[in-house]
């Protein structure tokens, strides 16, 4: 089989729209973009319609309008062609409780029609290492903790060999150990070019592990692209140390500083927009007010900012 253009995407939609009964408009025009060999993070508020979405690219439900393709080729139509290429955890596994994890993953397999039963057991032992499991994976599915539920379905995911992996919070459950480790197996299966597509509420994970991301709100896509490009386009926040924090946010404020919060002696906000105020000049006024001050400086956007600017929403998105 040919080698696939390298610039043809592993996720395609062109003004993909999904309009329920009663006229509620969950996904509406998308246009969206995945590069391959990316690692994509896709983010957006509870009910933004990142679900939706996911379900019609994978082809679980239909769309109203629009179009979308997997591995280049169409979707639904395409579905019994593109699917095997693609392993997929979507809104948590569905096991069986009476089985051992190793149990359900032979069930999975077996129901897989392009699965060759000769090489089952050794994928099985393969994946459960490759998750962390081996060790559990005699254990009944209903004794598993909602991180290794998560474990084992993405040990399902790769029992076969995958170009796209689609990933519903993938980290859900997980300790900080956990979530450390499937941060890392994320990075190795992009590293041998598998393509990562994976919804997550946890925005500094996403800038962590993902190449790309996708911020979507209303059911409408508001941007996407590299993570750091977009980062970058937010505006530091200004952050000063200093045991006078009181006295400090109130000469900031006087100086045109805004969106200012004091946590401890530490004093944040938003530097002035008018380029005629210059930051030597804000320290400056803070030392003239006898405000001590140990650190002054404005720190990087991150995407957690650009989150919030897009969408006018806080930190907690997992819809």
């Amino acid at each position: 089989m040919d080698a696939p253009p390298a610039a043809e995407p592993a996720v395609e939609a062109h003004g993909l729209s999904k309009r329920y009964r009663g006229g509620q408009l969950a996904v509406d025009g998308l246009d969206l973009r995945v590069p391959r060999g990316s690692v994509f993070g896709f983010l957006g508020p509870n009910g933004s319609g990142k679900t939706t979405t996911i379900r019609m690219l994978l082809g679980l439900i239909a769309p109203t309008s629009g179009s979308a393709a997997l591995l280049g080729r169409p979707m639904p139509h395409d579905a019994r062609r593109v699917l095997p290429k693609v392993g997929a955890l979507i809104e948590g596994p569905a096991l069986y409780g009476f089985l051992t994890g190793r149990a359900n993953l032979a069930r999975f397999d077996a129901a897989d029609p392009t699965a060759d039963p000769a090489t089952r057991h050794a994928r099985i032992e393969a994946a459960l290492a490759r998750v962390g499991l081996g060790a559990a994976a005699g254990k009944k599915a209903k004794a598993y903790s909602l991180g290794m539920k998560q474990r084992l379905g993405l040990a399902a995911a790769l029992l076969q060999p995958r170009e796209l992996l689609v990933l519903d919070e993938p980290t859900n459950g997980l300790d900080p150990q956990g979530m450390r480790e499937m941060r890392a197996l994320i990075r190795e299966l992009a590293a041998e070019g598998i393509t990562v597509f994976l919804s997550s509420h946890l925005l500094d994970e996403v800038e962590q592990v993902c190449t790309h991301t996708a911020v979507m709100a209303r059911g409408r896509l508001l941007t996407q692209g590299p993570v750091a490009e977009l980062a970058a386009g937010v505006r530091g926040r200004l952050a000063v140390t200093t045991p006078d924090a009181a006295d400090a946010a109130r000469v900031l404020k006087e100086h045109g500083v805004t969106g200012l919060a004091v946590a401890g002696d530490r004093v944040s906000g938003d530097p002035p927009e008018d380029d005629a105020v210059d930051l030597a000049d804000l320290n400056a006024a803070l030392v003239r007010a006898d405000v001590r001050v140990r650190a002054f400086g404005v720190e990087r956007g991150t995407l957690e900012d650009a989150f919030v600017a897009l969408t006018g929403e806080g930190f907690d998105v997992a819809g």
